[in-house]
């Protein structure tokens, strides 16, 4: 019997950079964990060497998010799959090698699954093609078609490569959205195009609804009457209705909302996808360029918020202020500022200096948002609770 709701979500930020790493940021990559599966959204250079310094377990990713396909979120998927997947380069000729047979299994559990916008696919068949890496377990590719793309096709005329099963799909946009893209018992994932340079996309995880709390003194009365053991309070816990001896009806509690989280590539604008966003528990938005007088030796004499805003928005980008804002709009509780630029060190937990950085951006950003702002660094987790 499947688990009736997920006994907790994390998010470790794998890589928390724009454009460029530096000594304290790397490339752009997340880790869900729910429960005791892992998904990674974005996978820039370097992800699995973050990801060995991490807690999460490079084992336990079942699927791979991708925004969008500039590199600073791509370019770490070819060696993360050869290493999740027990890669090798192959062997000499006459020894045999399996890795070598085509994939087969439609095991979900030996299934990497990858969600990308048009593109994602030929990038990796033609990678791991190129550079002859064999695997021992399969992948699968599915895309997300903007009107403007081919709606079928591969967008590359090379053929699967061994361990790439041909049940990909090409998942046409709805409404102007890819209303749950992926689906099960306990969480629904779908996804909207946002505004950047390039076609990318944001994702919104969203937990199904979960168990009500349970009073027991308020069933213990007719159970004891009836003689009912103690343990269908469990049954009902889970929302079961249950029919006593004597003929009583007992119902459970009904089931509140669960855990929605909403998590945004590069964006200047993210509008598209606020119908989806509504109501996040957790709103992950990029905030890549501040305007910091004082703090950031950068800054221009003739800098103001203005200028700064409007530069970084013609890049594609979002300021704290500008994801402030969206956090508002769609009645977020919590907003992680995220990819930001090279000159805002990630070691604000043991550097006075950037300590100051990053807490006024925090406060350019709660500037525009009531609820509690973080910025992220690389390697901080955040435990993500059931709304009360």
């Amino acid at each position: 019997m499947p688990p009736a709701s997920l006994s907790s979500i994390k998010i470790t930020f794998l890589g928390t950079a724009s454009a460029q790493p530096s000594s304290t940021r790397n490339h752009s990559a997340l880790a869900l964990q729910l429960g005791g599966d892992v998904w990674l959204f974005d996978c820039g250079e370097a992800t699995q060497h973050q990801l060995q310094k991490s807690t999460v377990k490079m084992g336990k990713i079942q699927k791979i998010f991708i925004t969008h396909t500039h590199g600073d979120h791509i370019f770490g998927i070819l060696p993360l799959l050869a290493s999740r997947l027990n890669g090798a380069g192959g062997t000499v000729e006459g020894v045999a090698d399996p890795r070598a047979k085509a994939s087969t299994s439609q095991d979900p559990t030996d299934v990497i699954e990858i969600y990308g916008t048009t593109g994602t696919r030929a990038y990796i068949r033609n990678g791991l093609s190129y550079t002859y890496t064999l695997l021992g377990s399969p992948y699968v590719v599915h895309e997300l078609r903007f009107p403007s793309d081919p709606q079928s096709g591969d967008m590359t005329t090379m053929t699967r490569h061994t361990s790439e099963l041909p049940s990909g799909r090409n998942i046409i946009q709805e409404n102007g959205v890819w209303p749950d893209i992926f689906s099960d018992d306990l969480i629904t994932v779908s996804a909207a195009p946002i505004l950047h340079s390039v076609p990318c996309v944001g994702f919104v995880v969203n937990e199904k609804p979960i168990p009500g709390k349970i009073d027991p003194a308020k069933y213990k009365p007719d159970l004891i009457r009836t003689k009912t053991p103690m343990s269908v309070l469990r049954r009902l816990q889970l929302g079961e209705s249950i029919t006593l001896s004597d003929g009583t009806v007992l119902d459970g509690p009904p089931r509140r909302p669960g855990r929605k989280i909403v998590i945004l590539g590069d964006t200047y604008d993210p509008s598209p996808i606020l119908p989806l966003a509504e109501d996040a528990v957790l709103l992950i938005h990029e905030a890549t360029n501040a305007h910091l007088p004082g703090i950031d030796t950068a800054t221009k004499s003739d800098d103001t918020y203005e200028s700064i805003e409007t530069r970084t928005k013609s890049r594609g980008h979002s300021t704290p202020q500008m994801a402030g804002r969206f956090a508002t709009r769609i009645r977020a509780k919590r907003l992680i500022l995220n990819h930001f630029s090279a000159r805002y060190a990630g070691d604000d937990d043991v550097n006075e200096e950037s300590r100051k950085t990053m807490t006024a951006i925090e406060s350019l950003a709660q500037g525009e948002f009531a609820g509690e702002v973080i910025c992220a660094r690389d390697l901080m987790s955040v435990d993500i609770e059931v709304p009360r």
